[in-house]
């Protein structure tokens, strides 16, 4: 199913046959994914298709029910989010779970604060989070020390990122980290994510909007009704293609050349 090379190196996270239910209703079916270090995958796929699910699994929120993750090439199981980030594995929400009153390095070590001799170290948490901040070069936010109510949308989303990526994660999942942000902000948040692959993550962007896929992603990894249908480099997938594995699970083209399979691989 999975097309990239197969000189490449063992995947940071892999799943094999994950499947998800809720009840009676089948979430996820045989699922396959690989997550590489120092690559973006795109997780795209319509409303339904079971992103969500497959990214609280991978984050520890649900338990799955069959499969297999393999960290480093090693099987482990997730069973808490405690599991995820003891792996290194950290989540970037759409809600981005910051807290409005409290200025950004208070986030960033929000439920994680640093102390010394029982109070908390707040000179050694600003300096952390003001590194971590520029070495990322989040250089647009006037303070450190200003409330995050005061932040624009792509200064919130980049905060979020940075607090993700201070605890030595390895992989980052972004949940729509461009939903409704603007022509400048959102061309912030693809350079930080371009970043993030840079230093080496792994990173998994959940994303409708395919102009940020096709502009970012390494991978592209489609979801439809709970089933991958197609896995493989952002080099070979165009509009057309990616958009009707999401509608209908298949891509004509592929599907005349006879094997019922798809270009890309199907589950």
């Amino acid at each position: 199913m999975i097309r990239d090379s197969p000189l490449a190196s063992e995947p940071l996270l892999k799943l094999r046959g994950v499947e998800k239910h809720f009840g009676p209703v089948q979430a996820l079916y045989n699922v396959d994914l690989d997550l590489p270090a120092g690559k973006v995958t795109a997780l795209v796929g319509d409303n339904g298709a079971g992103k969500s699910v497959l990214t609280k699994c991978i984050a520890g929120i649900y338990a799955i029910d069959h499969g297999q993750f393999f960290w480093e090439g090693h099987p482990v199981q997730i069973h808490s989010p405690r599991d995820a980030a003891r792996l290194g594995i950290e989540t970037v929400y759409q809600d981005l779970a910051l807290a409005d009153n409290l200025d950004i390095v208070q986030n960033m070590f929000l439920g994680r604060e640093r102390l010394r001799s029982g109070f908390l170290n707040e000179d050694d948490m600003e300096r952390a989070a003001g590194q971590t901040l520029a070495n990322l070069r989040v250089t647009t936010v006037r303070s450190i020390r200003q409330p995050v109510a005061s932040l624009s949308g792509g200064q919130r989303q980049s905060v979020a990122v940075a607090k993700a990526v201070m605890w030595n994660s390895k992989l980052v999942m972004l949940d729509e980290p461009t939903a409704a942000l603007g022509v400048v902000q959102t061309q912030m948040v693809l350079d930080l994510v371009r970043r993030l692959r840079d230093r080496g993550l792994a990173v998994m962007m959940i994303s409708h909007n395919l102009n940020d896929v096709f502009e970012v992603a390494d991978r592209i990894a489609i979801l439809h009704l709970g089933r991958m249908v197609a896995q493989d480099r952002a080099s070979a997938f165009d509009r057309q293609s990616a958009v009707e594995y999401m509608t209908t699970g298949t891509f004509g083209r592929a599907a005349q050349a006879g094997n019922g399979k798809g270009q890309h691989g199907t589950s």
